[in-house]
């Protein structure tokens, strides 16, 4: 039988002072996003250039969301013990040297750094971004951390549509373009880090002896809850790795859509999750991380089941739908963990960013050599039962907390 442990209580509202900081977060995290994404949107355009296969595609990822995955627990860690109002400058600088290695590379290897160093910047923003976000939050942990999400999601969504009109039709040297949105973001992030410098962030050993008590914490069933959400993470990750790497190629393979159509597609399933992502943090708040948890993973099961039988029309319908429900699972599962162990903020954020980056590039890695073996066809049939792993949300404590 599930436990029931009671969450911190919330405050009702964003302070006026840090919701500005709030919106400044989910802003970097914009552009943030939006550059990283451009990686696997010009996979189209790369695969010819390079001569690649799916399995060399799947790679890139793989050296993207891995480096990514591995550094985000250690650097939430060691934020969690000496806090870093500047290393997202940093992580943003990373960033930005990736952007430019894909725009000028010359081989396969200097594309696979490029994606490394993507990565790496990813690991050092995620972490300590949210734990900003969270102290800006004024208690509405949810909503918050929803709202800086929607600021990736709509940074993702931007990469395909920016890859369409503007990379489509002026090449691979074209994405150093996109290094001014990088250097916005360091100048945004140099003042939140002002801001965030100034709140002076106590050590672990204070915040754990009163600043910020660990309320809620299940003790031996912590470690149980937080292997039950990572596996409903992968469900999510794993079906989410088959869109976003390979759903382009599904469709110009299957309905022969030019790459431009294609590319506009996975944008609209991109904005699904934005929209998904903002209704499940703030829905989480209403009615409970654990409910929100059950909608959003087992209700996309129909239409996960229909999608590689539909035709182009109804396949773009499904996809949506398939988005929104599912992008809602992301902020819900942080937040539930978080409200579990609210002293290692940095460390749990880094640790389920970087789970779902590298749930996400094991799963493309293995999803691109399947297609090799068979047929992009069959990944969408394999990929189609995975939401059912969601019936281990059935063995969540039940988490208790105000409603906002």
């Amino acid at each position: 039988m599930a436990t029931t442990t009671t969450a911190p209580a919330q405050s009702t509202s964003t302070t006026a002072a840090s919701f500005p900081i709030v919106l400044a977060l989910c802003f970097s995290h914009f552009l943030n996003d939006m550059v990283q994404v451009l990686l696997p949107a010009i996979y189209p355009i790369i695969k010819n250039t390079y001569a690649l296969d799916f399995g060399q595609i799947g790679l890139l990822t793989l050296a993207f969301q891995l480096t990514a995955s591995l550094l985000q627990p250690v650097v939430g860690m060691m934020t969690d013990r000496y806090p870093q109002p500047f290393s997202l400058v940093a992580g943003m600088g990373s960033t930005l040297v990736g952007l430019l290695l894909l725009a000028h590379a010359h081989s396969y290897g200097a594309l696979l750094f490029g994606a490394m160093m993507i990565g790496t910047g990813s690991s050092i923003f995620h972490p300590e971004a949210t734990r900003m976000a969270r102290m800006a939050s004024g208690g509405r942990h949810g909503f918050t951390q929803s709202l800086f999400q929607v600021g990736g999601q709509t940074g993702q969504a931007a990469g395909p549509l920016l890859a369409a009109f503007v990379i489509v039709t002026n090449g691979q040297q074209s994405l150093s373009w996109f290094s001014g949105a990088a250097l916005v973001a360091m100048a945004v992030l140099t003042w939140v880090g002002l801001w965030y410098r100034a709140q002076a962030p106590k050590p672990a050993k204070a915040r754990q002896m009163g600043a910020m008590p660990v309320q809620g914490s299940l003790g031996p069933g912590v470690a149980l809850a937080v292997g039950i959400l990572f596996l409903l993470m992968f469900s999510k990750n794993a079906y989410t790795a088959s869109l976003t790497s390979y759903y382009t190629f599904y469709l110009i393979h299957k309905f022969g859509v030019a790459i431009q159509t294609s590319q506009m597609l996975l944008f609209l399933f991109l904005i699904a999750q934005v929209t998904g992502s903002l209704a499940g943090g703030y829905l989480g708040d209403k009615i409970g991380r654990r409910a929100i948890i059950w909608i959003s993973i087992l209700g996309a099961v129909p239409f996960t089941l229909a999608l590689p039988f539909a035709n182009l029309f109804w396949t773009g319908v499904l996809t949506v739908i398939i988005g929104f429900i599912m992008a809602s699972a992301f902020p819900a599962i942080l937040t539930f963990a978080i409200d579990m162990m609210p002293a290692r903020v940095g460390m749990t954020a880094g640790l389920f960013y970087g789970v779902a980056f590298g749930l996400g590039a094991l799963s493309a890695a293995a999803l691109g050599v399947l297609a090799d073996w068979t047929s992009i066809e069959t990944v969408y049939r394999a990929c189609a039962f995975l939401p059912l792993l969601g019936l281990a949300a059935w063995f969540l404590p039940r988490v208790e907390q105000h409603k906002v």
